[in-house]
């Protein structure tokens, strides 16, 4: 294969096993294992501290692991002929602050062989009216930006993303949403890190959430939801109603409690058997339930359910 041949579609785009990385005594990535297919998004999520960045440092060349064997587009991370193939975003700097919106991307243009046109970009993230405007007199939201821009200007295979939508705006992060959506649908592999779960919930067709630098849960979003977290059924009626008749019905792996006086919570991972269940069984008992509604679990709840609740520094 030779430097500027496309990865074989069997491969993956990164192929990471048994990473490990110590700062010292400390562990911050725990033989991590992590994989993103080709013209897909993969989301990386964990909480602060989890290991992400470090881990996508690691990835782009800009750490050494200590051990395990990381794969970009089949090669090395620090191997040469990636810088043409691989763009990447970091979480802060990497243009002078006198430098303008224009010019940092024209001069990065003239690195690629066949970069994006430079104007296409800056109008379709929205920095139409900053182009001229030095980079250190833009706002969070609009610097956000022209890191994105940066990193895809010269039409990589795989690109890094380390919390491409932090601080904007709804409009501009929706801009930013289709553009990774292009992307994928171009062939692209994108890797992301973001703290918006419904942004991977929306953008990802595979989600790794790691904690404490380990993989404690990888697939697509739906099926992390429906595989780790149970659906909610909430009713209210009288108080202290006998819920053993209810138990034996519902579906196998569900539950249900008299959460407060009157109020009624049936977990079950058939949200749609349980409904069922729950109304027949009310009528049996010539039972008229105030209300009834469902709540539908998200990424979120699975990923509170893996990571805990508890703030972190």
């Amino acid at each position: 294969m030779s430097d500027d041949a496309p990865t074989p579609a069997s491969l993956p785009a990164l192929a990471v096993t048994g990473l490990v990385k110590r700062y010292g005594e400390r562990v911050v990535v725990d033989s991590l294992d992590l994989s993103a297919a080709q013209g897909a998004v993969t989301a990386v999520l964990g909480p602060n501290g989890a290991g992400k960045t470090t881990t996508l440092e690691i990835c782009e060349g800009l750490r050494s692991a200590d051990s395990g064997d990381v794969r970009v587009l089949g090669r090395p991370p620090r191997d040469l002929t990636l810088r043409a193939r691989v763009g990447v975003m970091l979480q802060e700097g990497g243009v002078y602050g006198s430098v303008s919106v224009a010019e940092a991307l024209t001069h990065a243009a003239a690195l690629y062989r066949s970069p994006q046109r430079v104007g296409d970009l800056i109008a379709v993230l929205g920095l139409t009216d900053v182009a001229t405007v030095p980079s250190r007199r833009l706002s969070g939201g609009q610097r956000q930006r022209l890191g994105v821009a940066l990193a895809i200007v010269g039409r990589p295979e795989l690109v890094f993303l380390d919390e491409p939508t932090a601080g904007l705006d709804p409009q501009s992060r929706r801009a930013v949403w289709e553009l990774i959506a292009t992307l994928r649908d171009s062939g692209v592999a994108v890797v992301l890190t973001t703290h918006y779960l419904e942004e991977a919930e929306n953008l990802a067709d595979h989600v790794v959430i790691m904690d404490h630098g380990r993989t404690l849960a990888s697939g697509h979003p739906r099926d992390l939801v429906s595989s780790v977290a149970s659906q909610t059924l909430r009713f209210t009626a009288d108080a202290g109603l006998d819920l053993h008749g209810l138990a034996e019905r519902l579906p196998p792996g569900s539950t249900t409690v008299e959460a407060s006086p009157g109020t009624y919570v049936v977990t079950s991972p058939h949200l749609s058997d349980a409904m069922g269940h729950v109304s027949a069984w009310c009528v049996s008992l010539g039972i008229h339930p105030t209300s009834l509604s469902s709540e539908q679990r998200t990424l979120e709840d699975v990923f509170l359910d893996l990571t805990g609740e508890e703030l972190r520094p």
